[in-house]
């Protein structure tokens, strides 16, 4: 007995020793993941690498940087809180950074390459600077606006003779040879926006611009968007010190949307030509705008109030003369994307397409004709990266052969390879690849479960040139402490009830030992347009949970992303209802398994999990002991048109519908005492009012919970401090509700 007793001792001493995450350390400085660059940039001539990156002692200060290619150096350019001037944002930009989920970041947040590769576009505190390269040290810096001069969205023109910004909902250009400033419109003000990307394209469509750039410089194509008729909502943001009433213009599900058109206008100004975009153009959506590459002709998508068409146009702007080169349609809805590519030396376009069932890249002619397909096979294109038309390829990011990994794939652009396109991304897991001009080289940031993100340089077959962040996870790493400590997650799938596959994560707990039964921390997302269980890093939550003594579970329902329209539509005109039944096939499969503790399974979920959490205790109460929910969607109609009547129609046409999406349609099956309800007082996008309403209803149902509500506070409760908050509690209310007395 005693030399087995000893090797049980030495193999388990390591996690007994071993430091487990803290919440605290989760949201604390330096990043734990490691000095991991974002927005990473290849300069148009392809010599350095450009790249954002937060500070040691604050992670969300964010510094710009530049990789040297030919010298390997990499060097700061810009040291933000040098620049900054610590002033409040305007309610713009507040915005839009929440749009972009962004809002916790400080500092230059976003930048651009002049064409030349000398020049950086960015601002700080909103006011535009341009860092020249060839400048003699301490004279780099320009600025481009005065302070306190809003400034959004700014760009440098396509041949590098411009810079464009917008600012109080009007179009600006300066003239950076003369140093002339020129406004474009000025008609913006009250509901009319120029140059700006409307609440809904910026929140549901991923198009967070307004406005175009002709590839020659010659002109601006650019959105104006009137919301007049959009419903305004008065709601109140609850702060610590006040309370403040705000108007906002939100269109909700069923009521009237911003009407939008299409103006062009010379970069010095003059006449705006205005392009017809047909009848209703309150009741269309903007989709996309793209120049062709002859900056003679520009192209347009114009999606259906239904979203079930999708015409791309193109208009010869001297004749105004317009023709549909291509509609989409669908019977249910249609997915928008960013891959559209003009050919040059063929009339003809690259496009991506739904209709076998799964996305794939085709060649299409300007008659509107397929000509090749270029992938082709049971899986879904995530993203087309990149056209090199002279070398022949394309490239792209797919699950093609793990719909939990995303790779880097090359194919033939004259459709030789579509059934079997080259895999270029070196190593399983989570690829995400960045492309120079001409994909002449590519970054890629890949990560795995027990691998932060490492960043290199890559030719375009897909060998290393360079490091540009190795980030061991050695000594000196900010995640070695925690590193004997990390739980290896384990990957499966259950059956839906029509056959599809299910795929799961599970974490057994740290230390786990056999016959002993754990309780369950089951998490998710569940909603269109986020994939959640995948072979990435990250997850640090997760990690404590499984640290601490849970079984960590999570599973992607019907309706996620990534795995064709048949596994994603099964949620149309009805949600929470095929999500609800794949995640208690889960729970099924979690209560078959021997080490779990089937009577103490908590669940949670944020913003679209959220409302997850809500529809699996109110239809299936008795299967768990404990639930919480943050910012979570309740009814239906108080969410924005694009999103909401993409899955379920309008009010109008699918009452029954919403009614059955709603969570207050089945309060009668949500037990006592099971939720906890975590909501933002000032969130402007899952609005407060959804939870105020459930809080009345189960007050009036007689139905017990604990609430926590954040004054001021946004959709992500971004800060350091909220985070560390919402964490805490919730992980010391699964500990009060799933562990028995005396359970660590």
């Amino acid at each position: 007995m005693r030399p087995f007793l000893l090797s049980a001792l030495l193999v388990l001493s390591p996690l007994v020793h071993a430091e487990r995450l803290s919440i605290e350390r989760i949201y604390a400085d330096p990043d734990l993941n490691g000095a991991s660059p974002r927005a990473l940039k290849i300069a148009p001539d392809g010599m350095r690498v450009g790249f954002l990156r937060g500070r040691a002692d604050d992670q969300n200060q964010l510094d710009l940087w530049q990789y040297d290619i030919a010298s390997g150096a990499m060097s700061r350019l810009v040291d933000s809180a040098a620049l900054g001037e610590h002033k409040e944002l305007s309610d713009t930009e507040k915005a839009r950074r929440e749009r972009e989920r962004i809002a916790q970041l400080k500092g230059i947040v976003s930048y651009r390459w002049s064409p030349d590769s000398r020049k950086l576009l960015f601002s700080v505190d909103e006011r535009l600077w341009l860092y020249d390269l060839d400048a003699k040290p301490g004279m780099n810096l320009r600025a481009l606006t005065p302070a306190g001069f809003e400034v959004n969205d700014a760009k440098v023109s396509p041949r590098g003779g411009y810079v464009s910004f917008v600012s109080r909902q009007n179009l600006y250009v300066v003239d950076l040879t003369h140093g002339l400033n020129f406004q474009l419109t000025h008609d913006g003000k009250a509901a009319v926006h120029n140059g700006e990307a409307e609440f809904v394209a910026q929140e549901e469509m991923d198009r967070a611009t307004g406005y175009w750039w002709a590839p020659d410089d010659s002109a601006i194509a650019f959105e104006r968007y009137d919301e007049s008729k959009v419903d305004e909502v008065e709601r109140t943001e609850v702060y610590a010190d006040r309370s403040t009433t705000v108007r906002q213009r939100y269109p909700a599900a069923g009521r009237p949307n911003a009407g939008v058109r299409i103006g062009v206008v010379a970069p010095r100004g003059g006449k705006t030509r205005w392009i017809d975009m047909g009848r209703d153009t309150d009741d269309v959506y903007l989709a996309r705008v793209d120049w062709l590459p002859d900056g003679k002709r520009l192209s347009y998508q114009r999606e259906s109030r239904n979203q079930r068409q999708l015409d791309l146009v193109v208009v010869d702007l001297a004749t105004q003369r317009q023709r549909t080169v291509l509609s989409e349609s669908s019977a249910t809805w249609i997915n928008l994307h960013d891959d559209l590519r003009w050919l040059k030396n063929e009339d003809a376009f690259v496009w991506a397409s739904e209709r076998d069932g799964h996305k794939h890249l085709y060649v299409t002619g300007l008659d509107g004709r397929v000509r090749r397909a270029l992938t082709r096979g049971a899986w879904d294109v995530d993203k087309l990266l990149a056209l090199d038309e002279e070398g022949g390829n394309v490239y792209f990011s797919a699950g093609r052969d793990d719909p939990l990994q995303a790779q880097v794939y090359a194919a033939r652009l004259d459709g030789s390879e579509a059934d079997h396109a080259r895999r270029i991304s070196d190593g399983e897991g989570w690829h995400e690849a960045v492309f120079g001009d001409n994909a002449a080289a590519w970054v890629d940031t890949w990560s795995d479960p027990r691998t932060p993100p490492q960043v290199s340089l890559r030719k375009p077959d897909g060998s290393r040139i360079a490091w540009i962040e190795q980030n061991e996870l050695k000594p000196g790493h900010p995640y070695w402490p925690y590193r004997d400590s990390l739980v290896e997650p384990l990957f499966g799938s259950v059956k839906s009830e029509d056959g599809q596959d299910l795929h799961y994560r599970v974490y057994k707990p740290l230390g786990f030992e056999q016959g002993k039964r754990y309780p369950v921390f089951m998490t998710y997302y569940g909603g269109p347009g986020r994939q959640y269980v995948n072979r990435a890093w990250g997850a640090h939550f997760e990690q404590y949970m499984a640290q601490h003594g849970y079984v960590v579970f999570a599973l992607d329902n019907r309706g996620t992303p990534r795995r064709g329209r048949k596994f994603s539509d099964a949620i149309f005109r009805e949600l929470g209802q095929a999500e609800v039944a794949d995640q208690l096939a889960g729970v099924a499969w979690l209560k078959a398994q021997p080490y779990v503790d089937a009577q103490h399974i908590g669940i949670f979920g944020w913003s679209y999990g959220g409302y997850q959490t809500l529809m699996l205790l109110a239809k299936a109460g008795k299967d768990f002991a404990a639930g919480v929910a943050v910012a979570p969607v309740t009814d239906w109609t108080l969410y924005d048109t694009h999103y909401t009547e993409r899955y379920l129609d309008t009010p109008q046409s699918n009452a029954d519908g919403y009614e059955r999406s709603g969570v207050l349609h089945w309060l009668d099956g949500l037990p006592a005492d099971k939720l906890l309800l975590v909501h933002g007082m000032a969130d402007d996008n899952v609005l407060f009012a959804n939870s105020t309403k459930l809080m009345a209803a189960l007050q009036q149902h007689g139905t017990q919970f604990r609430l926590m509500t954040y004054p001021g506070a946004k959709h992500g409760l971004s800060t350091p401090a909220l985070k560390v908050h919402v964490y805490t509690m919730i992980a010391a209310y699964f500990d009060e509700k799933l562990k028995p007395r005396g359970l660590p």
